[in-house]
């Protein structure tokens, strides 16, 4: 790293839902920018007017504010057109852009005619042996160019030295001439990222290893704009759990669908990115805890496999380790107004916030679907109900009552503990009842033993 301070981009296309993966390389750079003091640009990549959608464009600005993204500055491509065609002029200027007319079924054909051969099926610049009759004459037929980036063949190769894949190289001879304008006049993703980059001062491109072969043509491209060519990192993407690549199109493990779910956002943030690297899969409890942990030199090279079940450990070791002022509002618009002491007792029990309001309707009642009382079980809560003590009840209330039926009765351990927790929760399982007997308190309780023996009696 220089001294100079980072500038990052985070460049998705408005054409559908951000998931999971997406928030991989948005979050890489944040961090980055973060762990640096630099400054991160979200551009959102909305030249294709046919594809691009306003309610995409809100849902990205929306979806990485909940992951705890805030960008130093926000551009859309779909307002600087202007820039991207003096590009496309100084580049056919020097002659480094070049109108093609192949439609794309002679460009398949001639594809398939050099794999038959053994050749590479790269773009043999016909075009460029072109007469201006010829291209006359194709235009004359209702032909319209689309125009193709020439490449420099004769370097051999260009070379980048990766963040994360270490020393990279692209031989020139097996790529194509790309094609940066389309027939009808629109430009395709190169031009208008590589401008944006050089103009917008980025410095590092963190972005995932599926564009690691376009670096040797944006390289080429960023020399031949005379701009100063920015540090790469090309991180491994997340599939899903079954190794299958993830889309926007889907909706799968759309952000919105997460945060819907009740996932904490930094559940979610930890393990797209601790996932595929050297570090332990743990939950920070912000995004400047995880900036200090990660750096991009940790994360492996081969594909990382995103099992949404892992969220919910993660999720529970969060809410867990959750002080009640950091949820109380959140409780509050659950419909939860049992307080610190109500937080303590259930949050060990939490997998998400949403449960709380579970335990909530269990402490307040009323009870629904109680399971049938066994009749071995009668003689517990028939003595837990004559033995019950007055008020008020506190810390030991519930080992002095259950002391007192174990004498009364005989029973210990599950046949003592659980006739009484499922008359108490309708539940067999849950927090300690130590702490939550204070809070049901003696008339739910009592009401509760009274109604267990009357329900099954019935």
């Amino acid at each position: 790293m220089s001294n100079d301070r980072p500038i990052v981009r985070f460049a998705p296309s408005p054409t559908g839902y951000l998931h999971i993966g997406n928030a991989r390389p948005a979050l890489f750079n944040w961090l980055f920018a973060l762990r640096h003091g630099g400054s991160f640009i979200l551009r959102l990549d909305d030249t294709d007017q046919g594809r691009s959608r306003e309610e995409y464009a809100d849902a990205i600005r929306r979806d990485i504010a909940w992951l705890g993204i805030a960008p130093h500055r926000f551009e859309r491509q779909s307002l600087r057109a202007d820039r991207y065609a003096e590009a496309a002029e100084r580049l056919k200027a020097s002659g480094r852009l070049y109108p093609a007319y192949e439609t794309g079924e002679e460009l398949e054909r001639r594809r398939k005619r050099q794999m038959a051969r053994g050749l590479p099926p790269v773009y043999d610049r016909a075009a460029l042996r072109l007469s201006d009759a010829e291209r006359a004459a194709l235009e004359a037929e209702g032909r319209r160019p689309h125009w193709r980036f020439r490449l420099d063949e004769t370097v051999g190769e260009v070379r980048w030295d990766d963040l994360v894949r270490g020393p990279q190289h692209v031989t020139v001879a097996s790529l194509s001439d790309p094609v940066l304008i389309r027939e009808d006049g629109t430009f395709l993703y190169t031009l208008p990222s590589v401008v944006d980059d050089i103009e917008m001062g980025v410095t590092h491109i963190i972005r995932g290893d599926d564009h690691v072969t376009n670096t040797g043509v944006q390289i080429q491209l960023f020399e031949a704009l005379g701009g100063t060519v920015p540090t790469f990192a090309h991180h491994n993407t997340l599939t899903t759990a079954s190794g299958e690549g993830l889309s926007k199109r889907t909706g799968a493990l759309s952000l919105a669908s997460l945060a819907e779910a009740g996932y904490e956002p930094m559940a979610v943030a930890s393990l797209a990115v601790l996932i595929g690297t050297s570090l332990p899969v743990e939950p920070a409890r912000d995004l400047a805890e995880l900036a200090a942990r990660f750096d991009l030199s940790m994360v492996s090279k081969a594909p990382a496999r995103f099992d949404p079940a892992d969220l919910d450990g993660l999720n529970a070791k969060l809410l867990h380790a959750a002080s009640y002022a950091d949820v109380e509002e959140r409780l509050e618009a659950l419909g939860v107004d049992g307080g610190e002491g109500f937080w303590n007792v259930v949050r060990g029990n939490l997998v998400r916030l949403s449960d709380a309001a579970l335990w909530w309707r269990v402490v307040v009642g009323p009870l629904d679907d109680m399971p049938p009382l066994d009749e071995a079980a009668r003689p517990v809560v028939e003595s837990a109900l004559a033995l019950l003590p007055g008020e008020p009840f506190g810390a030991d209330t519930w080992k002095q009552w259950t002391d007192a039926v174990k004498a009364a009765t005989g029973a210990k351990g599950r046949a003592l503990f659980m006739p009484l927790r499922q008359a108490l929760t309708g539940l067999d399982h849950g927090p300690e009842l130590a702490g939550l007997l204070p809070l049901i308190g003696r008339r739910n309780t009592m009401d509760r033993l009274a109604a267990r023996l009357h329900s099954s009696a019935g």
